[in-house]
């Protein structure tokens, strides 16, 4: 299934465009996984991705944002074929490193996004994490929408972003509270990279989230939020009898 291009759409939203942090950045990508290990239990959330998502030999498996490649590398371990993709070449040409270092000849590059990737049909799984808040909020619709018609039935979608689920009565307590335990768990660099986050990026309320992938045709299985901050969504594409 192609997806819809920037040649065909001059209308649409160029996922290019450089918003937040440049991972286009030899240093940036270099320090990437020192950084998120600072606050994140990486390895964690792979455990909990691919316990979601009950992949076998047979299955095939698409990481929108695929970043350092972490879980694109664990999950070529178990299936049979997976993509890897972002926008940034970089970050594609160092996971490509990677996956030739591991001797994994499974994987599939693509320097796209989540509007122009040409997305395979009965796909099993997609995951996406901390990229989807680059779109606005009409552009999300559109890509959860492509995420959504690229998996068969009963095939499992897995989204973590940032996400507000703050009371705007105390939007500014909660947010100074969140950046400065940054700051204090994962150091000032940490913490200014949050602070240009939400005050340049795209990310959307808990409900409008939630709506958004209703509207998109999935069933979530499970939202839980952090922080007030990040949100992770255990979604199915289920069988029209079943929504």
């Amino acid at each position: 299934m192609g997806g819809v291009t920037l040649e065909n759409y001059k209308w649409q939203y160029d996922e290019n465009l450089q918003v937040g942090t440049d991972y286009n950045d030899l240093e940036e990508i270099a320090g990437y996984d020192e950084r998120m290990s600072r606050f994140r239990d990486v390895e964690g959330e792979i455990e909990d991705i691919l316990d979601f998502l009950n992949l076998d030999g047979s299955a095939t498996l698409t990481d929108l944002g695929c970043g350092t490649g972490r879980l694109v590398l664990k999950a070529a371990e178990i299936c049979r074929e997976v993509s890897a993709v972002d926008v940034s070449k970089s970050m594609l040409e160092y996971v490509e490193n990677r996956s030739k270092k591991a001797g994994l000849i499974n994987i599939n590059f693509s320097n796209a996004g989540f509007l122009n990737h040409s997305y395979r049909e009965e796909e099993c799984a997609v995951v996406s994490q901390l990229a989807l808040h680059h779109l606005p909020d009409f552009w999300k619709m559109v890509a959860l929408r492509n995420i959504f018609v690229s998996l068969k039935v009963g095939g499992k979608f897995y989204l973590r972003d940032v996400v507000f689920s703050i009371p705007m009565e105390k939007y500014k307590q909660k947010i100074d509270g969140f950046l400065k335990w940054t700051e204090e768990s994962a150091g000032e660099e940490n913490a200014a990279n949050y602070a240009r986050h939400i005050k340049q990026e795209y990310s959307t309320f808990d409900w409008i989230m939630e709506e958004m992938l209703y509207r998109a045709g999935f069933y979530i299985e499970e939202a839980q939020y952090s922080d007030s901050m990040i949100a992770v969504y255990k979604c199915v594409k289920p069988r029209s009898m079943d929504f």
